[in-house]
C-alpha cells in the first residue's frame, strides 16, 4: 500500500467542538457558547501541512470514538474533534517549514523523502507512536516552562 501525500496549503478547516467566546472588533466579549465548529485545523497558515488518511475503524467504534472525544463545558456535551468520521478522515502528520520556522517551497524531492518516512512508521506501533508523542509534548511543557520563568524572572 502506497502513501499519497495531501498537502493543505492555507486554513484548511476541521471540527473543533468546546466553549468558544466571540468578541467584537475591540476586544469586548460579545457572547459565550458551547458548539461545534469549522475551524482552521493548522497553524501557521503560510505552510504545508501533509496529512495522511485514516481509515474509519482506526478510529475505533462510534461508541468509543464518543466516549472518548467528549468534553463537558458549562454542562454540556460537546464532541471536542466533531462527529465520528465515518468515512475516514485524513490526519496531520508533518509541517514542511525550515529550521527556524520559515516557509519551504513543497517539491517533487521533499514529497517523495516524506512519503518514505511515512512508510517507515507504519511499522511503528500504536503504543510507541503514542509514547514519543507524550514524550515530545512533555519536552515542549518543560521547554515553555523554562521560557516563562525566564521572562518572568
Amino acid at each position: 500500500m502506497g502513501t499519497r501525500i495531501t498537502g493543505r496549503f492555507g486554513d484548511g478547516r476541521g471540527w473543533i467542538g468546546g466553549k468558544w467566546e466571540d468578541r467584537g472588533a475591540d476586544g469586548t466579549l460579545l457572547r459565550e457558547v458551547v458548539e461545534l465548529r469549522r475551524e482552521p485545523k493548522y497553524l501557521p497558515h503560510d505552510r504545508w501541512h501533509i496529512e495522511k488518511w485514516m481509515p474509519p475503524e482506526s478510529y475505533g467504534s462510534p461508541e468509543i470514538w464518543h466516549a472518548e472525544t467528549l468534553e463537558i463545558a458549562d454542562g454540556r456535551s460537546v464532541a471536542a474533534l466533531g462527529p465520528y468520521p465515518s468515512r475516514g478522515d485524513y490526519e496531520h502528520c508533518f509541517t514542511l517549514q525550515g529550521p527556524r520556522g520559515e516557509f519551504v517551497q513543497l517539491t517533487r524531492a521533499a514529497a517523495r523523502h516524506i512519503a518514505r518516512a511515512i512508510e517507515a512508521s507504519r511499522g511503528v506501533s500504536r503504543a510507541r507512536s503514542r509514547e514519543a508523542l507524550d514524550e515530545r509534548t512533555r519536552r515542549e511543557e518543560r521547554e515553555y516552562d523554562a521560557y516563562a520563568e525566564a521572562v518572568l524572572s
